[in-house]
């Protein structure tokens, strides 16, 4: 579903690919583990069409262009980023839009976050602001894009509007992303997979697919309604909105209200309070007729003439999350084909358990202990870099003519790091074979992902993701605290519930951390978390001990979800945090979860064989 001027892949066959001999900006993105696509800067994107250019199967090593970036590498074959030190792989996309928008003019939109730097929005929002600019509308509302944020222009700041924080934004010029011609190979399109015209099965898409054909016939007849003297081409689902611009109208945003309640027709850039002319909508009657749900009026509230009548449309989000914006967006197809709409507030997910009394607080059965500590790293006087890449790898005297997936030079010649580093006893044209999964490697290259890592005497196969030694995170001091209340999860109702809860305080990050001596946030803590009180349920609980233990819980690093730096995150182990309901998709019932969770311990090297030592 494709807003103006938003980068919502073109349609063609279905897939993402520009039309031939259509000029197209090129945005290479990876999506994050909230389902949010996060763009690369542009100089990152340059060097990623560079090397698509001489090899559309190769890999690109993203360090030689942006240090920050030096553990990443992105394999254009299955078009997965591959973090070299910790083993996390994200889908990437090579994503299209208009040559005319801010991507295309090179302008970023960044907010200030709470360390005084900036950080950019995703690359729908900057288009959407920069738009807005561009028109000299006064403000902007962010609802239509899921984001309880107003955006003023006089005053280059952006307000919550729930807490009715103001944060500053700026807007400032960059280079321009680079530009494409002509239609995409489909392997450089989508991931491994998903380019095989299988339609995809989740909640947004099966909606969308099952009310395309009619959407776009409903809508043909009501241009024909609203344009007697000739039908205009539609643009939804492609870019465009229900309206056509240049005619003074606002766009009808396809959004529902903050909690998914009624529709939201967004008078972007109309003062507070100015409403829309009604002539400038000829054919509409009765969208918000007296009697029916009315949208809800966050910010300025459009003037629309009454009339269509109302009928509870419900369950949209089934047994997922659905967004508003989706629901506000099947209201809208159903008024403009005369059916009835009434959209219903959605169900507040239940976060926590009815309050439980100390006495019913009880250990968990088979688990020593009610809590554990971690303090401060001790960095171990142990062996050097060197004697750790020697201590897992065997010397290959005759390596083969392959690439180096470090480095990406070829094992027969010596490693991309010549000259970068310059260790004692090992020469750059050494090759080194990983004892258990048989890798082959540069010793130089190996030596240069230990030390962009931890450094805790482990190494992680970039390929396989098999680790040798005992792998060991950077998750600040704090405390793990478990026990069992008399409560059951949906899903398991013969079984009472683990309650795990974290607790990090605020601190200076140490050397180990991305900026040492720099003071680092903690955000929502104490964090409850909670598991089933079965046989599996308590051996993820024994495996998280080890992992809280082992630090691998919680990093330092940037928020995915409010973009902060320098803050406490999660660190690939994912938890249940809603007790009673899984709206969210952080709750129950989840029949997956454990194996998933299991899978999850196992790729950072903590088994059940752990707890066997």
């Amino acid at each position: 579903m494709a807003r103006q001027g938003s980068g919502a892949m073109l349609a063609s066959g279905g897939l993402g690919f520009p039309p031939q001999n259509l000029a197209r900006v090129v945005v290479w993105e990876w999506l994050n583990e909230h389902g949010r696509w996060r763009p690369y800067s542009a100089a990152v994107c340059h060097h990623i069409e560079n090397v698509l250019k001489e090899d559309a199967r190769g890999s690109v090593v993203l360090g030689q262009v942006d240090v920050q970036l030096a553990p990443y590498v992105i394999d254009l074959q299955s078009m997965h980023q591959f973090r070299q030190d910790t083993g996390t792989m994200r889908p990437v996309r090579r994503n299209f839009y208009d040559p005319s928008s801010a991507p295309g003019k090179g302008i970023v939109w960044e907010w200030e976050n709470d360390n005084n730097s900036w950080t950019p929005y995703d690359m729908d929002i900057c288009i959407t602001i920069q738009n807005a600019y561009e028109k000299q509308h006064p403000w902007l509302d962010l609802s239509s894009l899921g984001f309880c944020y107003l955006i003023y222009f006089s005053s280059m700041s952006q307000m919550n509007r729930q807490t009715q924080r103001k944060r500053r934004l700026r807007r400032r010029m960059d280079l321009a992303y680079p530009l494409t011609m002509g239609s995409i190979p489909k392997s450089q399109s989508w991931p491994v997979g998903a380019s095989t015209g299988t339609p995809c099965s989740c909640p947004q898409c099966l909606l969308v697919n099952s009310t395309r054909a009619a959407s776009n016939a409903i809508l043909a007849s009501q241009r024909r309604k609203l344009y007697p003297g000739g039908v205009r081409q539609s643009s939804t689902f492609a870019g465009g909105t229900l309206w056509p611009t240049g005619t003074g109208t606002p766009a009808v945003v396809a959004g529902g209200a903050a909690k998914g309640e009624g529709l939201r027709v967004a008078g972007a850039g109309f003062a507070p309070g100015q409403g829309v002319p009604s002539a400038a909508l000829p054919g509409l009657n009765n969208l918000n007729r007296p009697g029916t749900q009315r949208g809800a009026g966050l910010g300025a509230r459009a003037t629309v003439p009454p009339g269509v009548p109302a009928l509870p449309v419900k369950n949209l989000n089934g047994t997922g999350p659905v967004h508003p914006a989706l629901a506000g967006m099947t209201g809208i197809l159903m008024c403009a084909a005369g059916l009835p709409v009434c959209l219903t507030r959605a169900p507040k997910p239940i976060l926590h358990p009815p309050p439980v009394s100390k006495s019913d607080i009880k250990p968990v059965p088979g688990v020593n202990g009610i809590c554990r500590k971690t303090k401060k790293k001790q960095l171990k006087k142990s062996k050097t870099p060197e004697d750790v890449v020697r201590r897992y790898i065997q010397k290959v005297k005759n390596p083969p003519d392959e690439d180096c997936t470090i480095c990406m030079e070829r094992l027969v010649t010596s490693s991309g790091y010549e000259g970068v580093l310059s260790p004692r006893g090992i020469k750059p044209e050494l090759v080194g074979k990983l004892g258990k999964c048989g890798h082959m490697y540069h010793l130089l290259c190996l030596l240069a992902m230990y030390n962009n890592g931890n450094k805790d005497g482990s190494l992680q196969c970039p390929t396989c993701k098999a680790i040798y030694g005992e792998k060991t995170g950077t998750q600040p001091p704090g405390k793990m605290e478990f026990h069992l209340i008399p409560h059951s999860l949906p899903g398991y109702t013969d079984s009472k519930t683990i309650r795990i809860v974290y607790d990090i305080p605020t601190g200076i990050q140490g050397p180990e951390h991305p900026n040492p001596g720099k003071k680092f946030t903690a955000r929502g803590f104490p964090r409850h978390c909670y598991l089933p009180d079965n046989e599996k349920g308590r051996k993820v609980l024994k495996l998280l001990i080890v992992a809280w233990d082992r630090r691998l819980i919680f990093t330092i690093g940037t928020s995915n979800t409010t973009g902060e730096s320098d803050t406490v995150v999660w660190n690939e182990i994912h938890h249940k945090t809603e007790f009673g309901s899984n709206l969210t998709g952080h709750g129950y019932p989840d029949p997956n979860y454990l194996d998933n969770v299991l899978a999850e311990l196992l790729a950072q090297g903590v088994s059940e064989a752990t707890l066997k030592d």
